[in-house]
């Protein structure tokens, strides 16, 4: 009877220090204005992402060269671009494309990334040679040029552009993980459990996983921040999403043409591509320092 109750109060008190540990975070947050900031816009690009398609007035793909590069104005009110459309309503749809691209090519790299992370920080010798040897490779390319490689490899559409952005995330991951295992897997209490005969998969899942989901967080914050970045580079380039559908990078490109005459055809999607990227980091910086064991509370 007595075991159980000690178990029982042992189940509690992991479970209070979890939760306490995450209000600390929380609260760490909180203090930092710049992040709040960054995430209260992130909140609210998701919000317009979802719903804002349906308030939308105008046809985002309707070519109308009546209304053919007209300046910001009541009707349309970031004006037209050279087929008539109305800028604002293309953003709008846009933005979940965007988003899209950005959470799902970092999906990829987490799904690859991690399980490789793990295996090498927690197996270590021949696993984590092949593995950091794999990493090593993807990370001698530049970022842009590797995206570009595989996107011209694969085709033009947003689907390939999602996988390219996806594997050049993977070493990040990959990387953070295996360093994050390491520290985590030497610790005295893993070696306690090991020594009590749990499995392996039991310890990754349930003492290494846990321990190092912070990291995780932070790198899938900054990653969304540069994979779309890399997305919207790519449809400037032509490799991308391909007209007439409103993403903001192919947007950019075509509207690079009327810079001079009609600048406002450029200067949106430049500015909402500025904007949601600016967001991620400033939240990714904000975890960053929030998970840091350093700050004070």
């Amino acid at each position: 009877m007595s075991d159980l109750v000690n178990g029982t109060k042992g189940v509690e008190s992991q479970a209070l220090k979890h939760t306490t540990y995450w209000n600390v975070i929380y609260k760490r947050l909180k203090k930092n204005k710049t992040a709040l900031i960054g995430g209260y816009l992130i909140v609210f690009f998701i919000i317009v992402a979802i719903f804002g398609p349906l308030f939308t007035v105008h046809d985002p793909l309707r070519v109308d060269y009546s209304t053919r590069l007209i300046a910001p104005s009541a009707d349309f009110w970031l004006g037209t671009d050279h087929n008539g459309r109305d800028i604002f309503t293309r953003l709008i749809h846009g933005m979940s494309i965007t988003l899209y691209i950005g959470f799902l090519s970092v999906l990829v790299g987490l799904v690859i990334g991690l399980p490789m992370g793990i295996l090498s920080g927690y197996y270590g010798k021949i696993i984590d040679t092949l593995t950091m040897r794999i990493v090593d490779v993807l990370l001698a390319f530049p970022g842009i040029l590797l995206a570009i490689a595989l996107v011209s490899v694969l085709g033009g559409n947003i689907t390939n552009v999602i996988i390219a952005v996806g594997i050049f995330s993977i070493p990040g991951f990959a990387r953070v993980v295996r360093g994050s295992t390491l520290a985590v897997s030497k610790l005295e209490y893993i070696e306690a459990v090991r020594a009590l005969g749990a499995s392996d998969l039991r310890i990754i899942f349930l003492h290494i996983l846990p321990n190092i989901v912070s990291p995780i967080i932070v790198q899938a914050t900054i990653r969304i921040a540069i994979a779309i970045l890399i997305a919207s580079g790519l449809s400037f380039l032509g490799l991308g999403a391909q007209p007439p559908i409103p993403e903001w990078g192919a947007m950019l490109s075509q509207g690079r043409s009327y810079m001079f005459d009609h600048p406002h055809v450029a200067l949106f999607p430049g500015l909402a591509i500025v904007m949601v990227v600016l967001a991620f980091n400033l939240f990714g910086d904000g975890l960053r320092d929030a998970f840091d064991p350093r700050a004070k509370d």
